[in-house]
């Protein structure tokens, strides 16, 4: 599963909860049944939630004294490379899952300066 897709359940099931309110817009998809079946269904989209550093990266800072709504566990990417003895780069990649801390739309507010 991705990130993308793990952020994407926490969110609806934090909505679910009444952690965190919606955007006000519908989401559509697409829902089969074990006879192969399919129908539409429709549901509110969950306010959009991210890690601290993105929100920074999106121009956004946490209002002071909020707290994380969410701690979820994503996957993250560590690279390193390192010279064996024949002085050959040999790169030592590896996926791990880690928590990290999710703030919701209603917890950030715009940074000055910014957009």
């Amino acid at each position: 599963m991705t990130n993308a897709a793990i952020i994407q359940d926490a969110a609806f099931q934090l909505m679910k909860e009444g952690k965190i309110g919606t955007t006000g817009r519908m989401f559509k998809y697409t829902v089969q049944d074990a006879d192969g079946n399919e129908s539409e269904m429709v549901c509110p989209e969950p306010e959009m939630i991210h890690t601290f550093q993105h929100w920074k990266s999106l121009g956004f800072k946490v209002k002071k004294g909020e707290h994380a709504v969410a701690r979820i566990e994503i996957w993250k990417h560590a690279s390193k490379t390192e010279t064996d003895d024949n002085g050959e780069e040999i790169d030592k990649s590896r996926m791990f899952r880690k928590v990290a801390c999710f703030f919701s739309m209603s917890q950030v507010e715009r940074m000055e300066g910014t957009a």
